[in-house]
């Protein structure tokens, strides 16, 4: 059973998966990075100095605080503000994720393009009377 266990935990398609969920998850801080250090910022500055994280509606009339983190101690909040930072995320993820997969596609072609087709396979009929030809030479 360790056998077995072992054949399938090195098996190709197991280590490709990890290590492309451990990219992902590198690839996702990037892309949090990139969103709320460089472009929420920028969107905030010319949308006139708007910073989503902070946008929440109280859900209950204790609710007085001005910004999210006091506000989630007083009490629920709707934090509509984080969820366009993360839609922002996704969006931005899913293109860098079209564009490799376009660009993998194009290469594929390329390839494909490149590489000579094979000739067909002659008929059985000809090859039947080819070996009869080089037969016949033989005598």
């Amino acid at each position: 059973m360790l056998k077995e266990f072992k054949e399938f935990a090195l098996k190709g398609n197991v280590v490709d998966l990890a290590i492309g969920v451990i990219i992902g998850a590198a690839f996702g801080k990037i892309v949090d990075s990139m969103v709320g250090d460089i472009f929420m910022p920028v969107i905030g500055a010319v949308l006139g100095g708007l910073n989503f994280d902070n946008y929440f509606i109280g859900l209950s009339k204790s609710v007085t605080a001005t910004n999210l983190a006091d506000a989630t101690k007083q009490g629920a909040v709707l934090a509509y503000g984080k969820f366009i930072t993360v839609s922002i995320n996704f969006i931005i993820i899913a293109w860098v994720l079209f564009m490799v997969v376009k660009a993998m596609n194009n290469l594929k072609k390329a390839d494909a393009a490149a590489a000579p087709a094979a000739p067909p396979a002659p008929p059985a009929q000809e090859v039947l009377l080819g070996e009869i030809r080089d037969l016949l030479k033989k005598k």
